[in-house]
């Protein structure tokens, strides 16, 4: 078994890493990379951590090595993570376009097949329903925003 990996933190590090842990607009896994920080610091194993957060030993051990490479950068996740969306905004404005000009009304499946045979896109129809519902609902709320600000 190899030595443990104790981490020092100053008291400006420990109170930046407690308002990180606080923070309503951090991201959960940030919260408990800082919150693996702090207990680390206070002298907890890393067995005890990743007991009391529900982690791998490994995923504990490889957020203090994150620490010491990156610093505070090193708790958030790297960018690129996550799949990336298969179609893009041009690709939406094409289809509201295609529903405002022609008289034709389509059901999700067709959209999906239009979108699939003119721009080589392919989306489920349940997906691409839901995400034309989510733009449709974003677009419905920017009015009213706006308008509250003008009162």
């Amino acid at each position: 078994m190899g030595c443990r990996l104790k981490i020092f933190l100053t008291e400006e590090q420990k109170l930046t890493l407690e308002e990180l842990r606080k923070a309503k607009d951090a991201p959960q896994r940030t919260k408990d990379r800082a919150q693996v920080l702090l207990l680390n610091a206070r002298g907890l194993k890393n067995e005890q951590i990743a007991k009391g957060l529900n982690w791998a030993i490994s995923t504990v051990r490889q957020t203090l090595h994150r620490w010491e490479k990156m610093g505070l950068a090193g708790l958030w996740d790297a960018p690129g993570r996550g799949g990336k969306p298969r179609y893009s905004e041009s690709d939406l404005v094409y289809l509201e376009n295609c529903l405002a000009q022609e008289p034709q009304t389509y059901n999700s499946k067709e959209l999906a097949e239009k979108l699939a045979s003119e721009r080589q896109i392919n989306l489920s129809a349940d997906r691409l329903r839901r995400v034309l519902k989510k733009r449709r609902r974003k677009f419905l709320d920017e009015p009213i925003q706006s308008q509250k600000q003008n009162h």
